[in-house]
This record gives C-alpha cells, structure tokens and sequence, in this order.
C-alpha cells in the first residue's frame, strides 16, 4: 500500500499553497456559477460545498444550461452554544443571500443552502462579522468538537463545554488561506471568542463589521497585488507559514471529535474518530475515558467499507486532553491511507494495526499516561425535551426541530418564532446533536415569555412530535447533495405518519424508537446505530437495518436490502406486533430484536456485513 499512487485529492492539498488554491480567481470568474474542479475539493476545508439543484439538473441538461449551481455554507459552533445575536444574524444572512431557511446539523453546527457563488465572500464576512466562522467545518480536518447541550449539572457540563472549545481552538487549521481569501487579510479570533464564554452574548463590533458598513470588504489589502502566485508558491509574508498539526497534506480523510457526559449519549460518542467521556466522581470532573475509531460511513456492495463503533483506549487526566487528541490526530496523519479515500478513516487505521499499537503510539507522542478505563454508563442517545432546570435555577427548553430544517413552513411559522425567541431572550441557543435547538439560560421571571411566544407560533414539543418522531433523524439528500441516492429529510416525516399508524394501532405510541434516514450510505445522520436505520440505495428504495442499542452502545444489522415505502412497513409491521407481544419490562426495541434472534449482535464493524443469528 505505501507504494501506490496517492489519491488525486492527496495530489490537490499538496499543490494548494496550504488551501488557497485558485479559489480567488474561481470566485471572480463571472462566466460559471462553479468554482474550478479542483477548487470544489479545497472549499470544503473551508466551509464551503458545491452543489446543484438536482430536481432541474435533467431540464438544464436538455436546454443546454450548465447547472443550477449554488452553495452550502456550514458555521462552526463548537459546542453548539451560540448567542442569540449570532443566530439573528444567521437568519438575516439565510433571508439575504441563501434559500431563506437554516439548518441545524448533526454535529451542531448550522447550514446555509442554496447561497450562489457572487455571494458566497460576503456571505462569509457576515458570519464572522459575529464572531462564528466557516473554517474547518468541513475537509480533510478535525471538524466541529461537539459536547452535550443540556447543562442539568452545570459545573461539570460547563468545565467539559470549556474542554471541547478548547480542543477546537487547538485543532484549527493555522493556515491564513481563510482570512486572506474571505476576509482580506482581517485576522479574527473566533476560538478565543468561544472560549471567553462572558463575552459570547455581546461579541461587539468587529473590524470585518466596520468593513462592511464602509463598503469595501471586497477590495484587496494596501500594496497587495491581486494576483495570486503560481501554484505551490506561497504568498509573500507566508512563507514561514506552517501548519505544525496537520502537515502540507492535511490529514488523509475527515476527522471527528465530541464530549459526551453520561448517562446521556446524544452526541454519540461511538461514532466520533476520537471521543472524550466524562468521568465524575464526587460531583467533580476528574478526567475522560478515550474514545478512538468510530465512524459512520461505507459504501454499498463493498464489505471492505463498514460503520464501526469507536473503542474505548483509557483513561486520561484532563491536563492530557489537547496533547493525547493531538497525538492520535498525528498518529492519523502519519499512518492513514492516503490512497483509497475509502479506506482513509482512522477506523481503518487502528484495525488494520490494531489498538494496542495505536495506543502505544499516542501514549508515546503525547508523553500522557493512557490508564485503564474507568467504569461509566449510558442510558440513551436522544435529546431530553421540554423544560429543565440546573444547579443554578436557569431553565432550559429543548425544542424539537424535524430533521433540523428551520423555515417557516405552512402552519408551523418555525423560523419566525425562533427569531421572536432570539430577539426576546436574554441567554443562549444550543444546537444539539440531534438536530434540535434548546432555549437555554431562562431565567424564572422570563420563563412565561418564553412559553408565551412558543405558544403563539405553535412550535412547542406537544403541538408537533410523537416520541418515535421525538427519536427520528435525517440527512439532507437531495435535491441539493449530490451523494444522495434517495429521498431522506423530505420523505422521513411521512414515513414516520406511517409507522406512527402501525404503532398506534398495537398500543405502542408512547414507545420512544430510534428513527435515522439517510439519502446515502455515507451515514451522516448515523443510521447505523438507530433502532430502525433506512438507507438510499435508489430512487424511493431503502436498505433496512434494526437492532442498535438505545444508547448507541451497539451497531444495528441488515435486514432488507433496496425496499420501498410498502415494503419497510410489511417489514416492521409484524417486529412491532413480536414486540408489544413478547417485550419484557423497559426493554427496547433494538433489544428486543437482538434477545429474540430476529437479528444478531453487532459490535465489531468488521461483522457488519457477516454477523448471523
């Protein structure tokens, strides 16, 4: 394997000039809506996705139109714990210059669609005009550090969100390419920001923000020539420019981090290529068991590809944390494959070498102590809806959002209520891992207000969502990524009307199940540890899969291969009978299936495919 050819993205990231590319000159390039070929692989690392309308891609086709191009625009929010000016200012940008809707991820961060490419500079410098960048939100990096929304125990939630910005300010591509490209040369601190958690809600007037009410955020520095240096020249002044994480090549796949604090799994922490659990003893943070190796994604009809769930390396303090993620992220960056991007995972990397190697390759680049795990436990991977309050007495409402698509949609005003609630509230929003928003940091004297407007728009969790709707989850699909092989956040909420049907009628409509769709097998919405997990395979067909544990502890199994809506429901309909039928006490689904032999036991990624009951 070292000796074959890297792959042709390996070839783009070394000739980038450290991601700039020619991205400059595709941006002024008034005669396409696309960026050049290879720039659309270095926009990512950036933020930035090409896509097209493929609902019209046939009809552009037969008029001989290029397509529809626009682009997705992804805003880190480590931690997913945001202002409520970032958010009014992200709504405005989704009004002004995208498809007038948001949406929130899967790893809490938040998306524009349908943003075209004369307003893709601007859109960028109004996002960090608040203090909230694009870099790193996407590409062959550590993207987004995800840590668990809901601060029921405060100090210890607050002391781990402190951890997780922390890592995603040490992780951050140091290269200037971002700021020179679409900030001309403005340098804002938007980790530091983060981490100066006072300040979050007040980030004040930023240098970008006095540009744009001058008007010249286009415009290149005092002295600077427009033109770009040749390919692989650097620009001058950035010569000594150094990238001391991830190297010229950055690292040879994406790469994901989250904090999870028990009992609560909902950031998914099995899933995550490196994963920090809490461990509290005595009601202080002590440390995090680590986590290394999972990862969603594979392909169809290729068995070398598979879902994993990360493994559980030890134990560390918490003064070890940036230096052990860093090892482990070297370690991927020295040993990954970088010529099958399909084999590119750090999941490949330690089961093609093994954890034990792996672990004494992070200990020894870290200088930390990797002690034994230490004993902890998950109870779920949903979110906890409607009201909480903390240690402090702040109140926090957890709000469902279908599929994380906020607009306003007929007879669910979601986005104008949601900007009510921004522009009323005086504390946060949360983005949660599952895609919802929380309200967070109510005082008790505003908590009617709050109730009050949740009312007037008709958004609150009882007025919309079952618990199996409460538990489902989607990627975007199409008509805009163009991995998509079917329907997913347009078709799941029908889907769930059927199954919510079926459930009903066999007494089972209070029964929380794990819901996941997605357009493709890549796994973003991480089917692969769902109850009932629903892959593309074509156009209105699906893979079926059942099984996964609850708490995400358990990968689920094939079922059915490339069925369709009436299929899927023939499938379940007879499980859910089994299971009002024969469940034991507290028992869930996933569970069920697995005791009864219906489906096996998956915990090793390598049996994905194989495992039989």
């Amino acid at each position: 394997m070292a000796d074959a050819p890297q792959s042709d993205v390996e070839r783009i990231k070394n000739a980038s000039r450290r991601l700039r590319g020619t991205l400059a000159e595709s941006l002024a390039d008034p005669v396409t809506g696309a960026l050049a070929e290879d720039d659309t692989q270095l926009s990512k690392f950036h933020g930035i996705y090409q896509q097209d309308d493929r609902d019209v891609r046939a009809e552009r086709q037969r008029r001989r139109l290029e397509p529809d191009y626009s682009f997705m625009i992804r805003a880190r929010v480590p931690g997913g714990v945001l202002s409520t000016a970032q958010w009014l200012n992200m709504d405005d940008i989704a009004n002004r210059y995208a498809n007038r809707s948001i949406r929130i991820t899967t790893r809490q961060a938040l998306q524009l669609h349908g943003v075209l490419k004369r307003n893709l500079k601007q859109s960028i410098a109004d996002i960090n005009s608040q203090m909230m960048d694009t870099l790193a939100a996407c590409g062959d990096v550590n993207r987004n550090v995800m840590s668990p929304p809901l601060p029921m125990r405060s100090a210890v939630y607050q002391a781990v969100l402190a951890d997780a910005r922390e890592l995603s300010r040490h992780l951050t591509p140091a290269t200037r390419a971002y700021h020179e490209i679409w900030l001309d040369g403005e340098k804002l601190d938007v980790d530091q920001a983060n981490l100066n958690q006072g300040d979050i809600s007040s980030p004040g007037k930023s240098a970008v923000e006095a540009k744009l009410n001058q008007g010249d955020i286009s415009s290149p520095r005092e002295g600077e020539d427009e033109a770009q240096p040749p390919a692989g020249v650097l620009p001058r002044g950035a010569e000594d420019e150094a990238e001391p994480i991830y190297g010229n090549t950055y690292l040879p796949r994406k790469f994901k981090t989250a904090f999870a604090v028990p009992p609560q799994n909902d950031v998914d922490v099995y899933a995550q290529d490196l994963g920090f659990i809490a461990i509290v003893e005595a009601g202080e943070l002590v440390g995090y068991n680590v986590t290394v190796g999972g990862g969603m994604g594979m392909s169809h009809g290729e068995t070398g590809t598979y879902p994993r769930l990360a493994d559980v390396m030890g134990f560390v303090e918490r003064e070890d944390v940036l230096p052990v993620a860093e090892a482990v992220v070297t370690t991927q960056r020295d040993h990954g494959d970088r010529t099958d991007r399909k084999h590119a995972r750090l999941k490949y990397t330690i089961d093609d070498r093994g954890l034990d190697w792996f672990r004494r390759e992070v200990a020894s680049r870290s200088g930390a102590t990797i002690a034994e795990p230490r004993s902890f436990e998950f109870t779920g991977n949903g979110d906890v809806y409607g009201w909480q309050r903390d240690e402090q007495g702040n109140w926090h409402y957890t709000l469902f959002v279908e599929n994380g698509r906020v607009a306003d949609f007929d007879g669910l005003p979601l986005m104008s209520g949601l900007r009510a609630l921004a522009r009323a509230h005086r504390g946060h929003f949360r983005l949660t891992p599952n895609q919802n928003l929380i309200v967070s940091e109510v005082a008790d004297g505003d908590k009617a207000a709050v109730v009050e407007l949740l009312d007037r728009y008709g958004i609150a969790n009882d007025s919309q969502a079952t618990p199996l709707r409460l538990h489902s989850m989607a990627c975007v699909a199409f008509p805009t990524c163009g991995l998509a092989m079917a329907e997913s956040e347009r078709y799941l909420p029908s889907l769930i009307d059927r199954i919510d049907e079926e459930m009903a009628a066999l007494g089972l409509s209070e029964e929380p199940i794990t819901v996941r769709m997605t357009g493709c097998p890549n796994g973003c919405a991480r089917p692969y540890i769902a109850e009932i997990g629903l892959v593309g395979k074509g156009p209105g067909r699906y893979n079926l899969y059942l099984g996964a544990g609850f708490a995400g502890e358990r990968l689920n199994s094939p079922y059915r291969e490339n069925i369709d809506e009436r299929e899927i429901l023939a499938a379940l309909r007879p499980l859910f009978g089994s299971y009002a039928e024969k469940r034991r006490s507290g028992e869930r689904f996933g569970d069920f299936l697995v005791r009864e032999a219906i489906v096996p036991e998956v915990r090793r990624g390598r049996d994905f495919h194989t495992a039989t009951v």
